[in-house]
């Protein structure tokens, strides 16, 4: 446990940002739980983050202890959207450290942010595009039915998203990214909602990505076992596993990271 947390911390210091996926039910690490949900744990910037908790909490403790990952350590928790794959996690989590801020849309319903509030937490709604610390954004809440926000990481090589269902479109949410900062996509990781999208729409999805310029790709959770080979193919030693377990490296923007 020791040697991992030494090796994140080498990893910062080497001007390295850390998306470690703590929470899927795509596998990749044959060590670690799957359940069906999404949870990473963003490493190297001025703060950590926790986006999106699972569907379980002790599913999602126990990965984070596997994976040498403090529950003390996270600053910050952002929640995606309401769906209980990607919130049922924070109950267990906040009993472990109910010291950080959350994140969440403005739009989640009044008991949930008062149980937030009972459990010691301060709370952030979000609307709008924000601003959370510097390098890292939300995209605001998007979306005409579920209502959702995706997290952008401003990277040395241009924009990480970080999405957890994309129920808003993956284009859209990219599109959106780049209209907040003006700067290419470098990566965009998560869920993906396409696991019952025919071919055609998965390719013309790949196609409007392409045109965006995006350049690595991370699928996992709903993106769907077809789709995520398609985005495979696509992208070839561009595309990343994003499975449970998965770690993905985002070079730092010289105004983040450690001193």
């Amino acid at each position: 446990m020791i040697l991992l947390v030494f090796m994140t911390l080498q990893e910062a210091l080497a001007g390295d940002m850390t998306i470690r996926i703590v929470y899927n039910n795509v596998a990749y690490d044959k060590e670690l739980t799957c359940g069906w949900g999404m949870g990473c744990v963003i490493e190297g910037l001025e703060k950590t983050i926790l986006f999106d908790t699972g569907g379980d909490g002790m599913v999602l403790l126990s990965n984070m202890e596997r994976m040498g990952i403090d529950p003390g350590g996270i600053d910050i928790v952002v929640l995606s959207h309401i769906h209980g794959d990607h919130t049922g996690g924070l109950r267990a989590f906040l009993n472990s450290n109910p010291d950080v801020t959350v994140y969440l849309p403005s739009s989640f319903p009044s008991g949930f942010k008062h149980e937030v509030h009972r459990q010691g937490a301060r709370i952030v709604e979000v609307s709008n595009p924000v601003e959370i610390f510097p390098d890292v954004y939300s995209t605001g809440e998007l979306g005409a039915g579920i209502r959702e926000q995706a997290l952008i990481l401003r990277g040395a090589e241009g924009l990480a998203i970080v999405t957890g269902c994309a129920h808003p479109g993956v284009v859209t949410i990219a599109r959106k990214a780049v209209q907040i900062l003006d700067e290419k996509i470098y990566l965009i990781t998560g869920g993906f909602h396409l696991g019952g999208a025919s071919d055609r729409e998965v390719q013309r999805i790949i196609g409007e990505l392409k045109a965006l310029k995006v350049a690595k790709i991370a699928p996992s959770h709903c993106t769907g076992g077809s789709a995520i080979e398609s985005f495979r193919n696509a992208w070839g030693q561009n595309f990343l596993e994003g499975g449970c377990g998965a770690q993905i490296t985002v070079p730092l923007a010289k105004s983040s990271g450690l001193e």
